[in-house]
């Protein structure tokens, strides 16, 4: 299964891109992150529109898409372990998280989202967030692979 993480914003160098490489090469999924970003400064209902629309057309076809968001379903990580592997025993090829932009989604994305997911109501910088999906499915492999990491 390939795992597409599709983040509005470019990542700089920073302690959270180097969490974000060290967990991504510890997975033992094909994980991509496809960065797109709005370089017009556009301002909210007109942003998040082509933000979406940016999100939506990097997304391969017949993806399963999962789309973080605050309103979205909460998961232990075991719970979010046994989704990854029923998607995986389900023969899908393409899993595509999505990480919106500051002002959140066009509602065109959330209709194409297959499931919202949250990692909680709190408020996150949305660079730190593509660190903790990556940790979350690292976690997920050691999970389903009966490795020690995760305690609970």
């Amino acid at each position: 299964m390939n795992i597409l993480i599709i983040a509005v914003g470019r990542m700089k160098k920073s302690p959270e891109n180097d969490l974000l490489d060290i967990y991504l090469k510890r997975c033992p999924w094909n994980v991509k992150v496809i960065e797109v970003e709005e370089k017009r400064p556009l301002k909210g209902a007109e942003r998040m529109a082509r933000e979406g629309d940016l999100l939506i057309n990097a997304i391969p076809s017949g993806a399963t898409v999962i789309a973080l968001d605050e309103w979205g379903k909460e998961m232990r990580s075991q719970d979010f372990a046994y989704k990854i592997q029923d998607l995986q025993d389900h023969a899908i090829v393409n899993l595509v998280f999505l990480i919106g932009g500051a002002d959140g989604y066009d509602q065109k994305v959330k209709q194409r989202a297959d499931s919202l997911l949250s990692f909680g109501i709190m408020t996150w910088p949305h660079m730190m967030v593509r660190t903790m999906l990556s940790e979350q499915l690292y976690r997920a492999s050691t999970i389903l692979q009966g490795h020690p990491y995760h305690k609970d």
